[in-house]
């Protein structure tokens, strides 16, 4: 019998297939993105309230499927499924309401007659679930708690998974991610909060970008007029790269292995290089309009601009967490990261571009603690009782970003910064006119300490498996469509078809390659408004 751990990220999902007698690792599972169209929780919230959170929870469901299909072993030996994830993740997972994540506003839910969802802990037969997808036999499905009405499984994870719970001296913690948890405590204070980062940093906001992966350049460091690159090996561990030339591309020397793409924590420290050895002397101008890394990975002065945003708005909310505990820059003792960027990218190198807080004298990082609680109660589900009773201890008050003046007036200055090339000195006298302490660039150079060497530490005997293709897609009724292919002309993923069909034409999406509410742009280039997400049904899975 066989046991999975079941990250459920808002940039892909990652899972395990364990031994539960001798807690053994067997075959590590991800995949390559998320299955529901969009790039982060909020496109995911609204796919599901447009076109059905049946709908989008049949993806998830298919999705998870395929994972366990990968894992080649017979369904009904599994005993349980342990899932972890934020509070939209699980609640689409499980099908259950979530328009009480989507409007934050009292009068709105009220006018809607929605109520807040109580998220507890529980045990529950997969079959609830799977009935007519799979066939799990006696299978159950662990489901830790949420903290609070906003603070979901995953912050838990976050807390209870690093020192952060235990920790007296001042600290905050951030899962980096698309959708970034952090909290910051203060003896027994502690505040919550969450930045929309965005796919960027991970690396799937850029063209050559992709997720912690083998192949994926995840360091960059100078070698006199040079780059040696760090990519990742077919174990998630790092090794010796090309040498190259950043300006032209030029390899001086090959490496262990050849790069086929970059994480966000490589794009990260190949910015902080860049900035550091006066490559880049004004953000987001580069030599040429590029660095060029490999063949066909490129990073360009738009690929800096995105990356910016998503690192202001993580630097943003943390600077706004650290107003709202009213610490002074020089009292925050300890700073823990996780995540796969959390886990891969460079303290240090992290810390001089703003991502990771440089004012702490102390940063430690950790891995995928999303997967470490979902683990834990896959081999010891009798353990839920134990980590209930933690959330139920942890009093937290919720930050929420979209009404914080603080964050908009600093994130103002942030885009200022990462888009417009805004001096330091500028950003600073900004901060002032708002109310708020500059950033301390005398701040000693943190303590680096990491825990592990890859975000998920153990993949398993028979190593990790990328499920690059989900294979699941949405269909609809065109109506009215003329066949003039516009819609597909017009998508920039090339997730979108139209086939003729009796009585009518119909649009296929590519449910993972569609960029949803955010892009929307074959709604906006059919000429007859034939296009409809509204009535998009699950069709075909391959």
């Amino acid at each position: 019998m066989y046991v999975i751990a079941l990250d459920l990220g808002t940039s892909g999902f990652r899972a395990q297939l364990l031994d539960p007698k001798t807690n053994e690792t067997i075959k590590t599972v991800i995949t390559m993105g998320h299955p529901l169209p969009g790039g982060n929780v909020i496109d995911h919230l609204e796919f599901a309230i447009v076109t059905g959170e049946d709908v989008a929870n049949e993806v998830m469901l298919q999705t998870v499927k395929k994972m366990l299909v990968a894992f080649d072993v017979d369904p009904k030996q599994i005993d349980y499924i342990s899932i972890c994830g934020n509070p939209i993740q699980l609640s689409l997972f499980q099908n259950i309401e979530i328009r009480d994540l989507a409007y934050a506003g009292k009068t709105k839910q009220k006018t809607l007659g929605v109520e807040n969802v109580k998220r507890d802990a529980r045990i529950f037969p997969a079959k609830e679930l799977f009935d007519g997808i799979c066939d799990l036999g006696g299978c159950q499905i662990i489901v830790p708690p949420a903290i609070q009405h906003e603070i979901g499984a995953d912050a838990l994870a976050m807390m209870t998974e690093t020192d952060f719970n235990t920790q007296t001296k001042p600290c905050m913690v951030t899962d980096y991610g698309t959708n970034a948890e952090m909290a910051i405590k203060v003896g027994d204070k502690i505040i919550t909060a969450s930045a929309a980062a965005g796919p960027a940093i991970e690396g799937q906001g850029i063209p050559c970008g992709m997720l912690a992966s083998p192949g994926a350049i995840s360091d960059v460091n100078q070698e006199g007029d040079y780059w040696r690159l760090t990519v990742l090996d077919d174990k998630m561990q790092s090794s010796k790269g090309d040498l190259i030339n950043p300006v032209t591309g030029e390899i001086i020397e090959k490496g262990e292995i050849p790069p086929v793409g970059i994480t966000g924590t490589g794009v990260i420290s190949c910015m902080s290089v860049a900035l550091k050895s006066k490559l880049m002397t004004k953000i987001p101008k580069l030599p040429n309009g590029k660095i060029i890394l490999g063949k066909d990975i490129e990073i360009t002065e738009k690929d800096v601009v995105e990356i910016g945003k998503a690192i202001g708005a993580i630097r943003a909310a943390q600077l706004t967490l650290m107003e709202a505990a009213g610490l002074e820059y020089d009292q925050l003792e300890y700073a823990y990261i996780s995540g796969a960027t959390g886990t891969y990218v460079d303290g240090k190198k992290a810390a001089y571009l703003g991502s990771v807080p440089n004012y702490a004298k102390n940063v430690i990082q950790f891995g995928n603690t999303s997967i470490g609680l979902a683990r834990k109660l896959a081999i010891h589900p009798e353990q839920l009782g134990d980590v209930d009773k933690m959330a139920k201890k942890i009093k937290a008050d919720h930050l929420m970003m979209a009404t914080s003046q603080t964050f908009k007036d600093i994130y103002i200055c942030e885009l200022s910064y990462w888009e417009q090339g805004m001096p330091m000195e500028m950003f600073d006298e900004m901060l002032k006119t708002f109310g708020i302490r500059p950033f301390p660039h005398d701040a000693p150079e943190p303590n680096v300490e990491r825990r592990v060497i890859r975000d998920i530490d153990n993949v398993g005997k028979e190593g990790i498996q990328m499920v690059e293709h989900i294979g699941v897609y949405l269909t609809a009724p065109a109506y009215g469509c003329i066949f003039c292919h516009k819609c597909e002309k017009t998508c920039p993923e090339n997730a979108i078809r139209v086939e003729k069909r009796e009585p009518d034409n119909y649009i296929i999406i590519d449910s993972q390659k569609c960029l949803g509410s955010s892009c929307k742009r074959c709604i906006a280039g059919c000429p007859k408004n034939a296009v409809n997400h509204s009535i998009l049904k699950v069709e075909r899975k391959s």
